[in-house]
């Protein structure tokens, strides 16, 4: 297994993989993939233990959407029946966070769809996060509100907002076969601009959009390069009404292996495991907590996911504990740059909210080698049975998920 140890022994030095073992990774077959598990849990242990940290989403803003994110269910065009409302204001969002907090989570992270915020929308958030920060001693607050104009990153850390999350979502070289209505190069300067600020970066990817190895690797390396603090995961939903409705590429195994490849490649970063996750990794996740340090509680943006009280006995049934509020999440090399403990980018070797891939307001060696696949997987068996569209929490009357 010289590959794997080639790959513990870098992710314990912070040091980047090469290409060829990321490739490696993700083409390794399922009779090696305990083994798999097993090199990165090795990685996630030294970094994170075994805590997990719960983090839980408030749609600030769902659906309307101008954007053409072939992946969303709120883009221009879907015909997806998700809930469909405008600004909450700042008591409902902070009535919102409230049930994810009180279920465990220690971030609570603020979404709204659209290409990016106004100056308006931006005193709107600020206005949510004093409001949630008032009433919640400790908690960390990530905005997630698409492009970013120059000065509104500034305007959200000084209303006390923690971290900005905006993904790469897919390779450079695909970018434009997903979204036409901005670039790839839009959401590298949202990052920047998130990083120059003093925020958190949290930056991820979504995978199952009929993309090659090749492209996951590229974008999980362009991550490294950017350096979040947190890198979350997403596994495409497909849902009815978009354009990618019909790509069902992942098995549960497939999604271990890119969980698997993200840890090698960022192994001090939080990788979060987002949305998609119950569609995808099904009874996989549990043992999925081995190569992530991080989940969502509850339901995602536009779709429902595992009742809260579930997540809280996977975590404990896989030998796991919930992160305490009191608990630095990162290594102390990236929080002692900001002393409050959400990461900073400055430290050399690391690289993650979008909830789910439907919408995040920012249009969202030796014998384990292998060849790594030139063209995307096989299509795997459509499981339409395990997604569905929320229907309680934010925008509604009926109680939430936490």
């Amino acid at each position: 297994m010289d590959l794997l140890n080639t790959l513990v022994d870098k992710g314990l030095r912070r040091e980047t993989p090469t290409r060829e073992e990321a490739l490696a990774v993700l083409a390794t077959s399922d009779d090696d993939l305990l083994d798999v598990v097993a090199a990165a849990g090795k990685v996630r242990r030294h970094w994170f233990g075994r805590r997990v940290k719960l983090n839980y989403l408030v749609n600030l803003k769902s659906g309307l959407c101008p954007e053409d994110c072939s992946y969303c269910s709120q883009r221009l065009g879907s015909t997806a029946g998700i809930l469909k409302y405008t600004w909450l204001k700042p008591d409902q969002a902070s009535e919102a966070a409230a049930a994810g907090l009180a279920g465990g989570a220690k971030r609570v992270c603020l979404v709204a769809s659209g290409r990016g915020p106004t100056d308006r929308d931006v005193d709107r958030v600020s206005d949510t996060i004093k409001a949630i920060k008032d009433q919640n001693e400790g908690v960390e607050v990530c905005a997630c509100l698409g492009l970013l104009s120059d000065g509104q990153a500034e305007r959200l850390r000084a209303a006390g907002a923690d971290a900005y999350n905006h993904n790469l979502n897919t390779s450079e070289a695909t970018y434009g076969d997903i979204t036409t209505t901005h670039t790839y190069a839009d959401r590298v300067d949202t990052v920047h601009k998130a990083h120059a600020a003093g925020l958190s970066a949290c930056s991820g990817l979504i995978a199952g959009m009929g993309e090659r190895d090749e492209d996951l690797v590229d974008v999980v390396f362009a991550l490294r390069e950017l350096d979040p603090d947190s890198v979350p995961v997403n596994f495409l939903i497909p849902f009815e009404g978009t354009p990618l409705a019909k790509e069902w590429n992942l098995t549960p195994q497939r999604c271990m292996r890119i969980l698997a490849m993200v840890r090698f490649v960022c192994p001090d970063a939080e990788v979060r495991i987002a949305g998609g996750r119950e569609v995808h990794l099904r009874s996989l996740q549990p043992l999925a907590l081995h190569l992530a340090n991080s989940i969502f509680l509850g339901d995602y943006l536009t779709s429902e996911g595992q009742a809260g009280k579930a997540d809280l006995e996977m975590i404990a049934d896989a030998g796991f504990e919930v992160e305490g509020a009191d608990e630095v999440t990162l290594p102390e090399h990236r929080a002692a740059a900001v002393g409050g403990g959400c990461g900073s980018h400055a430290a050399a070797g690391g690289c993650g909210t979008d909830g789910e891939p439907a919408g995040c307001g920012s249009h969202a060696g030796g014998g384990v080698c292998g060849t790594a696949e030139t063209s995307a997987p096989a299509t795997a068996e459509p499981r339409t049975d395990l997604v569905a569209v929320r229907r309680r929490g934010a925008g509604t009357d009926l109680a939430p998920n936490a």
